[in-house]
């Protein structure tokens, strides 16, 4: 009975060692760094944000020249109550355009972020999923986030990624 438990557990073993887990790992950050259409994605997306950035600063110049003017004819009574009301109303729908126009920018700037990185984020996703199948990986892990805590480096397939993705 103990020789039947031994060859079992043997037996066991042998089966569990020869269908062992190949894990890889890689550095994301690393990968999309070295790519060309990263750095011009990342480049047109500055491009944007900055045109934003001016056309936003120059509202805000612009509310800020009508705001002074309102406060210097308040002043010198140049306005009657109402138009001062109607003045003040209309220096506060400018102020929320201006933060619409910022709200509407960012959301452009994610759209826009979106729209250039997804395939380059697929392509990768497919080079992975390519390595995989063709070295035999059950699993590769994502090293840049922090979540694996010791990985030999011989697993580590950044290269291999690279390599599919034709980039140095």
């Amino acid at each position: 009975m103990y020789r039947t438990i031994i060859l079992a557990l043997c037996m066991w073993m042998v089966t569990f060692g020869a269908n062992a887990q190949k894990v890889g790992y890689f550095n994301s950050q690393l990968i999309l760094e070295a790519m060309p259409e990263v750095k011009q994605a990342n480049s047109d997306l500055e491009v944007m944000k900055n045109m934003f950035k001016k056309k936003g600063e120059d509202m805000i110049k612009t509310l800020q020249m009508k705001y002074q003017e309102f406060q210097q004819q308040q002043a010198n009574g140049v306005l009657s109550p109402i138009d001062l009301d109607k003045k003040a109303k209309e220096l506060k729908e400018e102020e929320g355009k201006i933060m619409e126009f910022d709200k509407s920018s960012q959301q452009t700037i994610f759209n826009k972020s979106e729209e250039l990185l997804k395939p380059i984020h697929d392509r990768v996703n497919q080079a992975i999923s390519d390595i995989a199948k063709e070295k035999g990986y059950l699993y590769i892990f994502e090293s840049g986030s922090g979540t694996i805590l010791y990985a030999d480096p011989s697993t580590d397939v950044s290269q291999l990624i690279k390599d599919k993705l034709g980039i140095k």
